[in-house]
């Protein structure tokens, strides 16, 4: 496992997916995950210090695990399959050296982990799949605004009159 950092989060005002990215702590690997409006809206809200007046979801598990003596140790994300990622809660209690791991989506384990201050571990196979450099293109570019033009060579005007090709 390789420990991570959250190291950017993303809210667009005009999307259902928000992107979370993470960052290896001793490297330059990083990747994105998307994630719902709640769990980047409750991230928000961990980030600003900000404190909901009754508890929502994150808040009331966080509290729950509390109330149960245990602790949230570390979150790990532990799969990528057909570009989904799968997570789990290692939580630990002061009873008994055993580890309990806890099956969650990753928004919603990341927000409790960072709630929590734990650790973040991501598997090293996943962040294999996952990963990318500061080097490569911005993934959160205006899908609208098509590809940058190379400077590799000029560009050549389209011509209006001709007819698409390559196009299915």
């Amino acid at each position: 496992m390789t420990s991570v950092r959250m190291s950017r989060l993303v809210l667009r005002d005009d999307s259902d997916q928000q992107w979370l990215f993470l960052t290896e702590r001793d490297g330059e690997r990083t990747f994105p995950i998307v994630i719902g409006n709640p769990e980047a809206l409750e991230i928000q809200r961990i980030l600003a210090d900000e404190e909901h007046p009754r508890p929502l979801t994150h808040q009331l598990a966080f509290d729950a695990i509390s109330a149960l003596s245990a602790k949230l140790a570390r979150v790990e994300i532990v799969d990528l399959r057909e570009n989904t990622y799968f997570a789990r809660l290692v939580l630990t209690t002061a009873s008994s050296e055993e580890e309990i791991r806890v099956d969650a989506r990753p928004s919603d384990a990341l927000a409790l982990g960072l709630r929590a201050g734990c650790p973040i571990h991501v598997a090293e196979s996943v962040l294999e799949q996952a990963r990318s450099d500061t080097s490569g293109p911005d993934l959160l570019a205006d899908p609208d605004d098509g590809p940058e033009p190379s400077t590799d060579e000029p560009s050549e005007p389209e011509d209006p009159d001709s007819p698409d090709e390559g196009l299915l």
